[in-house]
């Protein structure tokens, strides 16, 4: 007789540096595990214990964080509301895509471990894969290689049986006899691509449950993944994808790291949905309340054809449209070669017709040499006409930050000087505001593999100190604590006031929690 088992999708308590803004988590990784449970038939939830979920005090949780060991804050319920809520359930997913929330997955599983012994525990994400001994050894049974929408399942339908041996599931890291265990790179037969290492056709996806996230709770903290919004104004948010992958290599980047031949197989490579699944999925948003869409693709421009096409269908909705991580500048310019560099006006009158309120360009750096090296050659800053597209974006009312990367291992003083200088310059010239973030070497990317060959890491790697404001390497050409005075000072200098004190005011929740303001009926 098949067992029961119920499926706890479970987002960690959030940790953070005093001088930095603590967001809720809200990953897209959830939303679509917990849709294909749903479509299997099988229980599923998610709990942010960042924010709890009714049954918890919003106001108490979120403005009260407690002061760690490390000098870090923790923003979330307890540790027995967290055991309270695992012991409803026979399987618990936690999801670490970025490093510096490495430490309270670890803690959340042993946590949970200790106490529920017989609970299979169940992880995934770019970090979890490339830190997956850590993982194994934190309690956790079965790290995810690639994509766990039809994984998950797999797990789920195994314990149904009553089994707890995994070994027959392809592309799994299992802890078995106190080792680490691969169950070994394979195939499996998806539709749209037969033997194939991942989703390839995304229309065969299940719907995100989006429903499931603590949504309202998200609103009304009002601290989005991304954006700049004015103080006060109220968001209904939600992030969405249009595409996985990137067609671009960066070495800063895992997704250069995950293709062919990896145990991760193709999850890099780059994939879309179709304009009507996307459409259907906006859809949904709106029918949730819904009023701004965050695009998170890597590369959402990459098919001209394929996004003219898409953005034409997207101003229907009546929906504002933000693009988390960036915009290439490569793709809002011309390439035909009597106008290479100069703007693509087709492109942004697109964008600004559906509904595009900000496009965050990514210079990433004013040098060549760093553009080459480190950043896959995305564009030429030398032959491209970058003060036609601020002017352009301007006069469309779309808001045009700026992101700027320094400290690579080998960057000089005067290239980082020159790409500060340019940051400058452009916002004399309509850049709405810029942001400076320190290279990171995130574990499963080259640059991360190439740090620790030159000395670049210290041998008590801390993924805490992965964030952007924190010098990450050692033997920097600049050194670390130089490094960090030249971001923040560039930072404060290249900003306006009312800019600076958004973005600090944000790092702040008082006691009468000002940040947080009820929704509007």
């Amino acid at each position: 007789m098949k067992k029961e088992v119920k499926t706890l999708l479970l987002y960690p308590p959030e940790q953070n540096w005093p001088d930095t803004m603590c967001k809720p988590n809200g990953s897209l990784a959830y939303p679509y595990l917990a849709g294909a449970l749903r479509e299997y038939g099988s229980e599923v939830s998610i709990y942010d214990a960042c924010v709890g979920n009714e049954k918890d005090d919003l106001k108490k949780i979120f403005s009260n964080p407690v002061k760690l060991e490390t000098g870090m804050l923790r923003t979330g319920v307890s540790d027995d509301r967290i055991l309270e809520i695992a012991n409803e359930y026979d399987l618990i997913g936690l999801t670490s895509i970025f490093s510096h929330q490495e430490t309270m997955v670890l803690k959340a599983a042993s946590l949970i471990k200790n106490k529920f012994p017989e609970k299979v525990i169940f992880s995934g994400g770019v970090n979890a894969r490339s830190r997956v001994n850590h993982f194994l050894a934190a309690g956790i049974d079965i790290v995810s290689a690639t994509e766990s929408e039809i994984t998950i399942v797999e797990i789920v339908r195994t314990l149904e049986n009553n089994k707890l041996d995994f070994s027959h599931i392809p592309n799994l890291y299992l802890s078995k006899n106190g080792k680490e265990f691969f169950s070994g790179y394979k195939t499996i037969e998806r539709k749209g691509r037969p033997n194939s290492d991942i989703i390839w056709d995304l229309d065969t996806l299940p719907f995100p449950a989006w429903d499931l996230l603590p949504n309202e709770r998200y609103w009304k903290i009002g601290r989005p993944h991304g954006g700049h919004f004015k103080k006060g104004e109220e968001l209904k948010y939600a992030s969405m994808m249009t595409s996985r992958g990137c067609p671009f290599h960066c070495t800063y980047c895992h997704i250069s790291g995950e293709l062919h031949g990896s145990p991760s197989g193709n999850i890099g490579s780059f994939r879309t949905k179709s304009d009507d699944r996307v459409i259907e999925e906006l859809n949904l948003l709106k029918d949730l309340g819904v009023k701004q869409v965050f695009i998170e693709d890597d590369s959402l421009l990459a098919i001209k054809p394929r996004a003219m096409r898409l953005l034409k269908k997207i101003k229907s909705l009546d929906l504002k449209i933000l693009d988390v991580n960036g915009v290439n500048i490569l793709h809002l310019l011309r390439h035909d070669k009597a106008n290479k560099g100069e703007v693509d006006y087709e492109v942004l009158e697109a964008l600004q017709e559906a509904g595009f309120q900000e496009i965050t360009l990514p210079f990433e750096s004013a040098n060549p040499r760093i553009i080459k090296k480190y950043a896959s050659s995305k564009w030429d800053i030398e032959n491209s006409n970058v003060v036609e597209l601020l002017k352009a974006l301007n006069k469309m009312g779309i808001r045009a930050p700026g992101n700027f990367m320094i400290g690579y291992p080998d960057e000089t003083r005067e290239e980082i000087t020159k790409t500060v200088d340019y940051a400058f310059d452009l916002i004399s010239k309509g850049l709405s505001s810029a942001s400076f973030f320190l290279v990171m070497p995130l574990p499963g990317t080259k640059m991360f593999d190439e740090a620790i060959i030159n000395g670049n890491l210290p041998k008590d790697f801390n993924p805490d100190r992965m964030h952007w404001q924190k010098a990450n390497m050692i033997n920097t050409e600049v050194p670390p604590n130089e490094l960090e005075e030249i971001r923040n000072s560039a930072w404060e200098q290249a900003n306006g006031a009312d800019f600076i004190e958004y973005k600090q005011g944000m790092r702040v929740v008082d006691k009468n929690l000002g940040e947080i303001h009820e929704l509007k009926k």
